[in-house]
């Protein structure tokens, strides 16, 4: 008996945790996540910055607008450039995802 609830309690716990604290990530999320990647690019340059986020813990609190409308925003941006994001975190606890893009 011990044994089943012992079985149905991890059962149980690795299903609640998967997709916690994931984010957008090229190669996956593994248990520290630290990557970057394009989501975007223009023939455009661009000498302004603009940065928005979007944080999570375990899958609970989710907050933040990681929109590439944010970052423009940010940045003052009118005519976007490139757009990339900054995924890192440590799963399954928190992570953050960031869209940093350039512009004019």
């Amino acid at each position: 008996m011990l044994k089943k609830i012992a079985a149905t309690t991890a059962l149980a716990s690795v299903v609640l945790l998967s997709g916690c604290a994931t984010g957008y990530s090229p190669v996956g999320v593994g248990l520290i996540t630290d990557v970057k990647g394009p989501i975007t690019a223009t023939e455009l340059n661009g000498n302004k910055t603009g940065t928005a986020c979007a944080k999570t813990i375990v899958g609970i609190i989710n907050s933040g607008d990681a929109s590439i409308q944010a970052a423009k925003a940010d940045g003052g941006i009118k005519n976007l450039a490139t757009a990339d994001y900054h995924t890192k975190g440590f799963y399954p606890f928190f992570g953050t995802t960031c869209v940093n893009v350039t512009g004019n």
